[in-house]
């Protein structure tokens, strides 16, 4: 993981990343895991550094990631 402990987003990005890990995280089954929270987080994180300010895309992005870390 990348250390973000010096990013800078604006608030609306902040939104976007809210929203998209929101989404993610209400899609998975009951009950989540901190460790997937955490692992959906640093995914949008990593998304939105690069630029994505789709909150869709944040969110399948991060969800497709979870998805390769469980295998």
């Amino acid at each position: 993981m990348k250390d973000f402990s010096n990013a800078s987003f604006p608030p609306e990005v902040i939104s976007v990343m809210e929203v998209a890990l929101d989404a993610a995280v209400a899609s998975l089954p009951e009950p989540v895991h901190s460790s997937h929270v955490q692992a959906l987080a640093e995914a949008i994180l990593r998304a939105a550094h690069e630029g994505e300010r789709d909150p869709v895309v944040l969110q399948r992005l991060a969800l497709m990631e979870l998805q390769l870390r469980q295998r």
